[in-house]
């Protein structure tokens, strides 16, 4: 079923293998086929990317991390855009994942909340409906490997960072400690910090003592930083107080400059006093 114009498609959101209430989603300018997903829906995915013969777009919808945020346009960095309609005070539930396909192959991931109009540039747009979560997950985890182009890794990290699913948080784990990349690992650990909650703190301390790389380390104090400040400002201060590592002691003293806490300002004077 294909037409022009303004499409309004029911994107399904599936907390679990049982299909959930539909949530509507704005795409402009589409000419767009839905198919279920089913029980296979890698390979709806991947005969949807064989199909396209030029530049075509693929989607889904998936369950969102709580949170007050509105990502009309993550890929900019826009973070919370205006958008018009209705905005949810309590923040969207819903994660809408696209995939820009050309020449028979991926080449971008995008990540959009629920509510925001999207113009789809004239070109067609698979939508599959009834994605399982944990399909959603096994889909942008595919991305996230060593084939994978840096770009479009990162990419998938987002998603994964923003899928409710525990099995994101599980992949952006896996990704912080065996990636391929010092790129790809200290990226990880910036998405873990956000997301992978109790979890988060013991995989970047493993990252800073035993990463091979003084970067990634860097980076994974850098994801200290970013944890809630009885969490993270202990942490750092044992990073800059004790680490081998001088590079990794400069970056946690620095990290815990910024975060203007009465306990860095203690460490200071201590280290400081003649």
């Amino acid at each position: 079923m294909m037409r022009h114009g303004l499409v309004l498609l029911a994107l399904a959101l599936t907390l679990a293998p049982v299909a959930a209430v539909a949530q509507p989603a704005t795409i402009t300018n589409v000419r767009a086929e839905v198919r279920p997903a089913g029980a296979e829906m890698r390979r709806v995915f991947d005969e949807a990317v064989q199909r396209a013969a030029g530049a075509a777009w693929i989607g889904f919808a998936a369950p969102m991390t709580p949170g007050d945020r509105t990502m009309c346009d993550w890929s900019n960095r826009g973070g919370r855009t205006v958008t018009p309609g209705p905005v949810k005070l309590e923040g969207p539930d819903t994660l809408h994942v696209l995939f820009r396909v050309e020449a028979r192959r991926v080449s971008r991931i995008r990540v959009f909340t629920e509510g925001c109009v999207l113009d789809g540039g004239g070109l067609p747009l698979t939508w599959i409906d009834g994605v399982a979560s944990a399909q959603g997950v096994a889909l942008l985890a595919s991305f996230v490997t060593d084939a994978a182009e840096s770009r479009l890794a990162d990419e998938a990290l987002t998603g994964l960072a923003f899928h409710r699913d525990e099995a994101a948080a599980t992949a952006l784990i896996r990704a912080a400690r065996s990636g391929s990349t010092r790129k790809l690992r200290g990226q990880a650990l910036f998405w873990v910090a956000q997301r992978a909650g109790d979890k988060a703190a013991i995989v970047i301390t493993e990252a800073i003592d035993r990463d091979p790389d003084t970067e990634v380390k860097k980076r994974a104090v850098f994801a200290l930083s970013q944890l809630p400040k009885d969490e993270g400002v202990p942490r750092l201060i044992t990073v800059a107080r004790e680490h081998s590592n001088p590079a990794v002691r400069k970056q946690a003293m620095f990290w815990l400059g910024q975060s203007n806490d009465p306990r860095a300002l203690e460490f200071f004077e201590k280290i400081l006093k003649p």
